[in-house]
Formats: C-alpha cells, structure tokens, sequence
C-alpha cells in the first residue's frame, strides 16, 4: 500500500476503498486501546462498566490495514487487576515485540509492589505504565476499596507504589478530570526521573479554567508527558472537535512536541480516518517534523518500542 503525506490523505480518504485504510508516512503508534473479550475472558466482578466485546481477532486486521508500526494495549477497568487478557494478547501479537500495555492495581494495597514485580517478571519489557484513575466528583471522600479507582493521592501507601513502579521502569498513567492535577504534581515532583502521562489531554473541558492552569502546570515537569486522545472530552461540537483547537494549541505550547503522544486512532477504517482528521486540524499550526513526532516518535522513545 502506498503511504500518502497527509495532505493527500485527507484529499483522498473519502474515497478509499473499505480494505485499504490510507495512513500519513513515518512513524505510528497508537498508544491507547482497549481490547476486549468477555466471552473468554469475564469480567472483574469490582468492573466499572461492561464493555461490547472488541477482540485482539477483531482488531488485528485494521493494525494490517492501517500500517501501524506498535500499540500500547491500556489495560481496562472492567477486567480490574486480572492482567490474563492483555498477556493472552501480548503471546498472540501479530509480530514479535508489537504490543505494549498498562496494568492496573489498587495503589494504596499493601500487595501492590509484590504484584506489579510478579507481573513484569512474567512479561519482560512488555508493562510499561500502571494506570491509576482519579475521576470522583471533587468533595467525594477517596475510596479504599470496591473498583480500583479514586485512591487517595495522598496516602502513604500510593507514595510507596510510585516507588517501586519507578524501580521497575514503569511510568504512572493517570486518567483524571483537571481538578486533580494539583495533587498529581504533588506526587510527580517527588519522582523526577519518573515517566508521568496524562490521558485524554487531561480531560481539559471537564474542568475550571483555573483547573485548566493546573494541567498546564504540570509541563513544568520535564519528564510529564501530555496524550492527545479522548479529544470528544475537552468539546461541545460535534466531529472533528473544532472548539477543542485553542486548548491543544495551549497544551501543545505548555508541554513541547517532544512531550506530546497520540493515542485513540480507532478500531476500523472509518475511526481511523476520522482520527486522523482530527489530528491534523488541532496540529495545523505545527511544523511536519513536530507532528512526526507527535505520531510515533515520542512513543517509540517512552515505550522504548
């Protein structure tokens, strides 16, 4: 398949055909998917929501199609800290060292660190992040059990879980609303060294403005990283998210184009091209050389691919 620049991909997209789905040249990495499968796999019983089933099966041929060079599988909530789906996913990858993916455990349990190591064992290079959600409505008291999520940032306990995801290469990835950003960079700053990604351009648009400055903030860190995904957050409109362009560009200033990585480019031909418009109208503004790094090149240097 011919890889088209993106000017020609956008002119061409409306008329590929359903089997070939175009992509922009260089690098692409898509470091944010959920895979699911709960006929094999049930869910966790603490699981926050059921997914539709969405299969490693179901997903390979569009990783065909699309060219895409690796995938950071985001290991989801409804399977909570049972990790079995992404390590099935991992042995069955349609090239050896394609995939990536995150793990998810309760940060503030004393059987944490054990667990996490046990995992990274198994799967050498393969867990790159522990994702940690911080999502509760602000004035909710922090949970300390039931469905991983909303822990508290400032527990003893979670400081002792950034430690030794450090001490095994791992990042933290955070998926929270901007109201939390002052108590990740409480945290972020005692881990210097330490890989920090936000999800979801931190959710931007469900915030304050001033919630707003504390995601900016967090640029003042130089090893916190912003992803651009989940861009529907942070709008009112409809496709392709028009209103969301001055908050990117702002982020984009904050946090530099070495620290900007993408994620969310669909599971099919038509979210990808959708993705992809997207992607080039918040990053008109941006030298090709940027947005290179932006699809795959910062991705292949954090995730060590």
């Amino acid at each position: 398949m011919t890889r088209s620049t993106r000017r020609e991909f956008l002119l061409a997209a409306p008329a590929i055909a359903a089997a070939a789905v175009q992509r922009p040249l260089g690098a692409l990495i898509d470091t944010h998917v959920h895979l699911f499968a709960p006929d094999r796999f049930p869910y966790h019983g603490n699981g926050t929501y059921n997914a539709p089933a969405f299969t490693l099966e179901q997903y390979l041929p569009f990783v065909k199609a699309a060219q895409l060079d690796h995938t950071v599988i985001v290991h989801p909530e409804p399977y909570q800290d049972d990790h079995r789906y992404l390590e099935y996913c991992f042995s069955h990858e349609p090239a050896q060292g394609y995939f990536k993916g995150t793990c998810l455990f309760d940060p503030i349990h004393p059987d944490t660190a054990h667990r996490m190591q046990a995992l990274t064992a198994r799967n050498p290079g393969r867990i790159v992040a522990l994702r940690i959600h911080k999502m509760a409505t602000p004035g909710t008291p922090p949970s300390r059990e039931g469905a991983i999520k909303d822990r508290d940032m400032r527990d003893p306990a979670m400081k002792k879980t950034w430690s030794k995801a450090r001490d095994l290469g791992l990042a933290i990835q955070m998926h929270f609303i901007p109201y939390y950003a002052p108590q990740i960079g409480e945290l972020a700053s005692q881990f210097a060294d330490m890989p920090v990604i936000l999800d979801h351009l931190g959710r931007a648009g469900q915030g304050t403005a001033d919630e707003f400055k504390g995601i900016l903030n967090l640029a003042k860190l130089p090893r916190v990283h912003m992803k651009f995904s989940g861009w529907g957050y942070s709008s009112r409109q409809p496709h392709p998210f028009r209103d969301a362009q001055p908050t990117v560009r702002r982020l984009y200033d904050a946090f530099g184009p070495d620290r900007i990585i993408w994620g969310g480019l669909g599971k099919n031909q038509k979210e990808f091209e959708r993705a992809v418009e997207v992607f080039e109208l918040m990053f008109a503004f941006a030298p090709e050389a940027d947005r290179a790094k932006i699809r795959g090149t910062n991705a292949s240097r954090l995730f060590r691919f």
